[in-house]
């Protein structure tokens, strides 16, 4: 009886920590382009939201790189891929876990980007968590795996980076990756009740 017990209490423990919404954030700067890009846990996967300014109207590739060094946005490395597959779309079958396509500038001299959707492949949790790697802003559009060039299947040829940030916490506050996400009366409650069925 108490094992049987103890199985559910830890796992109402794992589905109160696990539903709450989380949101990360990423900062893009660099000498001519300015932005703030949000990711929040939704059911359908992360909503991608924010605008960034400082580019020509135009389409430019968008993608999460695997490491969180910012040094240069070089420094970054190559498109975050765990799975070792080629570069395609967001909305490809086959593509990077960082792909996500191209952001639309419009606007005439200094453009503006409004970015709003929702990607289903990265995460804020587990294997595919972009959490501490670097978004990047490409100089030209990706071409989603499809063009001619020779790098269309490893960076949708995409050009230079120009600008990045690292993707950190922005909400919850407390520490994602610990049992002090759930309130401590809520520990307290599930100790008690542990003790009564023990009894």
């Amino acid at each position: 009886m108490f094992v049987r017990c103890a199985y559910l209490i830890s796992i109402f423990i794992v589905s109160y920590v696990n539903c709450e919404t989380r949101t990360a954030i990423a900062r893009l700067v660099s000498q001519n382009v300015n932005g703030s890009i949000e990711f929040t846990e939704t059911t359908a996967g992360l909503r991608v939201t924010g605008s960034i300014i400082g580019l020509p109207a135009g389409n430019y590739g968008f993608h999460v790189h695997e490491l969180g060094d910012t040094t240069t946005c070089d420094a970054s490395g190559s498109h975050f891929n765990p799975d070792g597959n080629t570069h395609g779309g967001r909305d490809h079958t086959v593509r990077h876990v960082g792909d996500l396509g191209n952001v639309l500038f419009v606007g005439t001299g200094v453009g503006v980007a409004n970015v709003d959707f929702v990607d289903d492949v990265i995460a804020l949790r587990g294997r595919n968590s972009i959490l501490g790697r670097t978004l990047v802003l490409h100089e030209q559009e990706d071409d989603l795996g499809l063009g001619n060039s020779e790098n269309s299947l490893t960076t949708g040829n995409a050009g230079s980076r120009v600008a990045c940030g690292v993707i950190g916490i922005k909400s919850p506050g407390e520490p994602w990756n610990s049992a002090t996400t759930v309130s401590p009366s809520v520990l307290l409650f599930l100790l008690a009740l542990s003790f009564v069925f023990r009894t």
